[in-house]
């Protein structure tokens, strides 16, 4: 048989099948993806001989061709499959399918770990708590000056329990770095870590060398220091996480993450009563611990596929906190998704919110939405309008999206999270307040100037047809130069696409004009789904990521180097 011009050479025999209780084997056209190379569906111990050379095929858990297994690669492979499974792109896709085996129950298949459940006697009892603000060092002028250091921990994470983790300064979150445009940041980061690390300033439009990125990792008891000059109209909700090679899942979910805001001195809503809020999710053993999956369990193989997601949802590290309100008031909340691969679709109980502000800062003009969406590693500005009555309460809720291939969708993705309790004071109800027009002006980067129109294409597990090579540069660009990004992914799972160091315009989603300009580091590219988006390197030539940021593509390969000289 073949599949959109690959052709399959050999197929299991009926009694093979038997032999291993493979009761159904086929290609499925309605759950193919291009870009996708052929995933197989483990049979724990078993291996099928197809008579190709002779050649035993063991079959793996749902693992891309580009997992680095060491089945995987063309010198152990001399199938069939391992051919196929070696395809690079042709034109802008890569011809492969996807191989559905339908012989796991799908309990297993979504099996979920013995974790904590997300319960409490008493919800929204807590009041929210903002992470600390780390303490300026300086006083000098306009200079921000800190310490960071990245240690072990022993710290409460649920009620009742301590847990081993990684925490900056202690705490997760960690603590909050604040700054003004046109400050000078000097940031002395210490690594006490038993492994290397970075901090990554993300969304921060900074030189190469203090990115944090892969290319400047900080060894076990060593130090970095970051020193950077924060550029004027930049304000806006930023966030710092570990990027080292390969292990950035891990750091993360372990507890290494924080916020950073960027002010301006002309903010047209700082008199607005301000929270701060960090989403972040993990799973954890009865005993507290956090947990990962066995490497080799099918869960760890769901995990590679959707990204790691735990069933217990955190807001500043608390589990449903509340935020008190008051009557005819209005909040500004600054939303982070620190999570390694969740999606949030927020809503507040009863009412719209005013949308107005994205990655790198606010819009000119509020948008009312009844719901947004938030990627991991987005942020949003939120204006929180208090419509309930002196004493009521409503509730910040993380409603169904459905990111996922339909394979390895996990069985309660419909089901909505209460993340925290909006509670009314009974105060007599406050004057309404006056917004402004225009929150500030976004000029529009210029298409006509746009020298280069660049195809990114996202399959599963790499870019443009490539796994990430740190030797290896894909693109290249000029100081100075305008371009236009076509990114377009071409498999049935969303894949959120960030880039480093530069800040960017959405021009269109599948054609249709973005309907309000604002300035991006990430962009969440839905399933067949594509986004152009223009970008200036105004200055700071060097090598900068591009990836997938779930954290587990990014880990595994997904992800590129721009290198802009």
């Amino acid at each position: 048989m073949s599949v959109m011009g690959v052709r399959l050479v050999h197929e299991p025999s009926t009694s093979d099948r038997a032999a291993i209780g493979i009761t159904h084997l086929r290609i499925d056209a309605a759950a193919w993806n291009p870009g996708y190379a052929f995933r197989f569906l483990r049979l724990r111990e078993a291996s099928l001989s197809w008579g190709v050379h002779s050649q035993a095929v063991r079959i793996c858990a749902l693992r891309c061709a580009v997992c680095r297994s060491p089945m995987h690669n063309e010198a152990s492979l001399g199938t069939p499959f391992g051919r196929i499974a070696n395809l690079r792109s042709v034109a802008r896709s890569v011809i492969v399918a996807s191989l559905v085996m339908p012989i796991l129950p799908p309990a297993a298949l979504h099996a979920q770990p013995v974790v904590v459940q997300q319960v409490g006697s008493n919800p929204g009892a807590d009041t929210l708590r903002n992470p600390p603000v780390l303490r300026n060092l300086s006083s000098r002028p306009h200079t921000v000056e800190v310490n960071i250091v990245a240690a072990p921990a022993r710290i409460s994470v649920l009620p009742g329990r301590l847990t081993d983790v990684y925490a900056y300064n202690g705490s997760i979150p960690g603590p909050t770095l604040e700054a003004r445009e046109g400050d000078r940041v000097i940031i002395h980061f210490h690594n006490k870590l038993p492994e290397a690390t970075t901090v990554h300033w993300h969304g921060v439009h900074l030189p190469a060398n203090m990115d944090g990125s892969p290319f400047d990792p900080v060894a076990p008891g060593g130090h970095y220091d970051y020193i950077f000059t924060i550029p004027r109209g930049t304000a806006g909700t930023y966030w710092y996480h570990p990027h080292p090679d390969g292990r950035s899942e891990y750091q993360a979910a372990m507890g290494l993450f924080g916020a950073f805001i960027v002010r301006a001195a002309d903010d047209p809503v700082a008199n607005l009563p301000e929270k701060l809020i960090v989403l972040s999710d993990n799973r954890f053993r009865p005993d507290g611990s956090i947990e990962f999956a066995d490497s080799n369990s099918t869960q760890a193989d769901v995990d590679m596929e959707n990204g790691r997601e735990g069933p217990v949802l955190f807001v500043n590290g608390q589990i449903r906190p509340s935020i008190p309100i008051r009557s005819g008031e209005v909040q500004r909340w600054r939303v982070i998704n620190a999570s390694a691969a969740r999606v949030y679709r927020l809503a507040v109980s009863g009412q719209t919110v005013l949308h107005v502000g994205s990655d790198d800062g606010l819009f000119e003009h509020a948008v009312e939405r009844k719901d947004i969406l938030v990627a991991n590693s987005e942020r949003v500005e939120l204006l929180v309008r208090g419509t309930g009555q002196p004493g009521s309460t409503a509730q910040l809720t993380d409603l169904p999206y459905d990111r996922y291939m339909p394979q390895t969708r996990p069985a309660d993705w419909n089901t909505p999270h209460v993340l925290l309790d909006l509670r009314y004071g009974k105060q007599a109800v406050r004057t309404p307040v006056t917004l402004p027009a225009t929150f500030r002006v976004v000029p529009a980067l210029d298409t006509a100037s746009a020298t280069v129109t660049r195809t990114v294409v996202l399959s599963q597990g790499m870019i443009n047809g490539h796994t990430m090579d740190m030797s290896r540069v894909d693109m290249h660009a000029s100081v100075g130069a305008t371009e236009i990004w076509d990114v377009e992914n071409v498999v049935g799972m969303d894949h959120p696409f960030h880039l480093h160091g530069f800040q960017f315009q959405v021009l269109d989603r599948n054609g249709v004009p973005e309907p309000f300009r604002s300035w991006k580091d990430v962009v969440n590219i839905p399933k067949h789904e594509a986004v152009r988006f223009i970008v200036r390197y105004a200055d700071f030539p060097g090598k900068w990521m591009f990836h997938c940021h779930i954290l587990a593509h990014e880990d595994h390969g997904m992800m590129a180097v721009l290198e802009v000289r």
